[in-house]
């Protein structure tokens, strides 16, 4: 066992949100004693018993372990390390290494910053000093792989860690005087100690709310880091009320009012009926307690954001959210997981249907989940007016939209009736198919997006409500990139966006701004940020959940991968597919039950609940989910 932590085995593991944890957990807790038991080389064999507390759900939990006395400064600095990755809610055996000073001043939530393996610990000169005049100056170095800040927001970031660690001595013991804020963890130890929430906020949708019933209720997931085995609960309550992260912000808002927090000393957590009580504050205003919304439309908001982020914490199920001003005070309001179920994230996805491509007889057909076949879908779109290229269906799965096979016309249709295709509504000057329209995509609001990649006019457009004039939408930070292509989420606020430059497809995520006047409409596409990084090649993603995305691409000088991630960057739980050869295209569902269809050299396949995949058909292509 490493100087600093000591492990017990823990039962009753809590229930993880769905595809974003699960074998996260359980992989750390076997590196961990993976690193810290040792195998005897002599010895009888003996039968070991179970224990009766052992089952599927057992963690480990890791305490840290006090500085030994005469300690080097070199052990110091590593029983310091290890200390840090312990389930203490304080780091208080952690800060046992430090000077009084120093501990009182280090901050260790301020950031955390992940290594792809423990923290080396050297020193910059060759003879370390160890004079007491002059104390001693150690190196923590590493390759990062992220970084999670004081919003708790995760960021992939490449590069390499290097800060210096002082120490002085106290009473005739060496400890730390001086070090940076936050911890540096490696990638086991924090999959171990952290899980993924998501937060949820409703989505600014400007002057496209009232597209959509309910326009100012349409929640979008932000997703944060959270210690797994301190207050869970409670820490992701606190996320949600301290209002959504940096990157999100611009493009939702928050029911709570921006200075609501918890009451001082609450620890969260159902009671036996399943019900969370939330007590809630907003401190003084001279000496009288300043009012919460209570008992409107808001309170129902607010208690909406709640039920929707604690809804997988706990292995409980929460049936009911209580707000209430102060602990033991009056009831705001309250709200049923079913009453809840108004505010669904990903409601803007439509009825959430099967999935379609094109046929062997150049037909938009429908994937009959469950069974063995695919029906065309009679309409304009299986008319062979034209020779079908990428396509989508819309939302509620009433219009379709196409590109044809040269990729130079856009065409939007009803899904089906009698009625021809029309005239395209948007031409492309392209003379290659693949300097063509990309795949079409429509968000929850009715609202149609395509990339034209013609070398003299590349840019994104915008079809409001899949009919209007196309609209030139500005991506800020696109630079000298080309849009390949793009899906859009439902709640109309984030896109996923291929772009080509400097001989590699990366994945990014941008924002969608939106903002007019005089009933018009503006929109923009801002703050690009990978979430990819390590895959040098992408070919195709697909929303596959609230904050999640399935990619198909290749990390340099790597095999093809079809993985999931996550829209914050971090590796989605699971992380990797079932193999499939010869993937080179990808349709999800932002309903996580449905199944995963790929295109492959073979045909269209789909992915069975039985984690197998399946030949749909052997003539096919272009694989979609409404959306």
């Amino acid at each position: 066992m490493a100087d600093g932590r000591m492990a017990e085995r823990l039962g009753g593991g809590r229930t993880g949100r769905p595809g974003r944890r699960g074998a996260a957990a359980a992989l750390g807790a076997v590196l961990l004693l993976a690193g810290c038991a040792s195998m005897p080389d002599r010895g009888e064999v003996r039968r070991v018993e179970p224990s009766p507390r052992a089952d599927a759900d057992s963690q480990v939990r890791v305490f840290g372990v006090s500085p030994r006395s005469g300690a080097s400064p070199w052990e110091i600095v590593r029983g310091f390390l290890e200390a840090t990755t312990s389930d203490e809610p304080d780091f208080r055996t952690a800060r046992e290494y430090l000077t009084d000073g120093a501990a009182r001043a280090w901050d260790p939530f301020a950031r955390t910053t992940v290594l792809d393996n423990a923290p080396s610990v050297l020193s910059p000169r060759n003879d370390l000093d160890e004079r007491e005049s002059r104390g001693a100056t150690l190196e923590v170095t590493g390759s990062t792989l992220a970084r999670v800040d004081g919003e708790r927001s995760y960021r992939p970031e490449e590069g390499t860690y290097r800060e210096t660690f002082h120490l002085v001595k106290v009473d005739g013991q060496w400890r730390i005087d001086r070090l940076p804020d936050g911890l540096v963890v490696a990638e086991s130890d924090f999959q171990r100690n952290y899980e993924p929430v998501d937060t949820y906020h409703y989505a600014d949708l400007g002057p496209d709310a009232g597209a959509v019933a309910r326009g100012g209720d349409v929640l979008v997931a932000d997703p944060v880091y959270i210690r797994e085995r301190i207050d869970p609960v409670t820490d992701a309550v606190r996320a949600l009320l301290d209002g959504p992260t940096g990157w999100l912000a611009p493009v939702v808002e928050s029911a709570f009012p921006h200075d609501v927090r918890l009451a001082d000393g609450v620890r969260l957590s159902p009671d036996d009926s399943g019900t969370l009580t939330v007590p809630l504050t907003r401190g003084t205003e001279g000496d009288r307690e300043r009012p919460i919304p209570a008992g409107n439309a808001r309170c129902d908001r607010m208690a909406a954001q709640v039920m929707h982020t604690v809804a997988d914490q706990v292995s409980s199920k929460v049936n009911r959210v209580r707000l209430t001003a102060g602990r033991g005070g009056e009831e705001l309001c309250a709200q049923s997981r079913e009453k809840a179920e108004a505010y669904m994230p990903g409601r803007l996805n439509g009825d959430m249907g099967d999935g379609y491509f094109v046929d062997g007889e150049n037909r938009l057909a429908t994937v009959v989940e469950g069974a063995d076949r695919a029906v065309p879908v009679d309409g304009p779109f299986s008319s062979g007016q034209i020779r079908l290229g990428p396509v989508a269906v819309s939302r509620d799965e009433q219009r379709g939209a196409g590109v044809s096979l040269d990729g130079r016309m856009l065409y939007v249709a009803p899904l089906t009736g009698d009625t021809g295709l029309g005239d395209p509504v948007v031409v492309s000057e392209a003379e290659r198919e693949v300097d063509g329209l990309t795949a079409p995509s429509w968000d929850g609001l009715g609202d149609l997006w395509v990339a034209d990649r013609a070398p003299d006019g590349p840019g994104l457009l915008r079809l409001r409500r899949g009919q209007e004039e196309p609209e030139e939408v500005e991506v800020i930070g696109l630079g000298e990139g080309r849009i390949e292509a793009l899906r859009v989420s439902s709640d109309g606020v984030r896109m996923a966006l291929l772009v080509s430059a400097d001989g590699r497809t990366t994945l990014q995520l941008g924002r969608i701004e939106r903002s007019g006047a005089d009933g018009g409409s503006r929109a923009t596409v801002e703050a690009l940020r990978p979430i990819a990084p390590q895959m040098e090649n992408v070919t195709d993603v697909s929303w596959a959940g609230d904050s999640r995305l399935v990619v198909v691409g290749r990390e340099a000088g790597g095999v093809q991968q079809l993985r999931y991630t996550a829209t914050d960057g971090s590796p989605a739980s699971p992380s990797a597919l079932p193999g499939l050869n010869e993937v080179t295209g990808v349709a999800a569902s932002e309903d996580e039950e449905k199944p995963l269809l790929a295109r492959t050299s073979e045909g269209i396949a789909r992915l069975s609940r039985d984690g197998d995949w399946e030949l749909v058909t052997d003539k096919g292509s272009m694989p979609v989910y409404p959306g």
